[in-house]
């Protein structure tokens, strides 16, 4: 897949994932990432990448420092994975109104609404 101008690479990708606002020179990749088509699926994608480090922490710490069995590590793990895809899934408009307005982007209408999302 082509790279698209003002591709900010993996490390401010990351940064993005992660909530930091992007420079001006990335913008227009923003644009495209909270506004064509997929962008609820990478949105989630950068949830992923958030959250799946944290369910990795939770597990070592069940499995080492807490004795915990492995089926209690993997339910605690498939819990959490579960509750936060479901939470950012449920608000993905207000997640990406958000987005774009910390971009200073504007927010396209909500076709369900007839406005944007909040």
């Amino acid at each position: 897949m082509a790279r698209l101008a003002g591709d900010p690479g993996p490390g401010r990708w990351l940064l993005f994932a992660l909530g930091f606002r992007l420079p001006e020179e990335n913008h227009d990749w923003v644009r495209h990432e909270l506004t064509d088509a997929g962008w609820r699926t990478r949105t989630v994608i950068r949830h992923l990448a958030v959250i799946v480090p944290v369910c990795i922490v939770v597990a070592v710490v069940l499995l080492t420092l807490v004795p915990a069995p492995a089926w209690l590590a993997a339910m605690m793990v498939g819990l959490i994975l579960a509750g936060s895809i479901f939470s950012v899934a449920a608000y993905a408009d207000d997640i990406r109104a958000s987005r774009l307005r910390q971009h200073d982007l504007d927010v396209p209408n909500d076709p369900d609404l007839g406005r944007p999302a909040h």
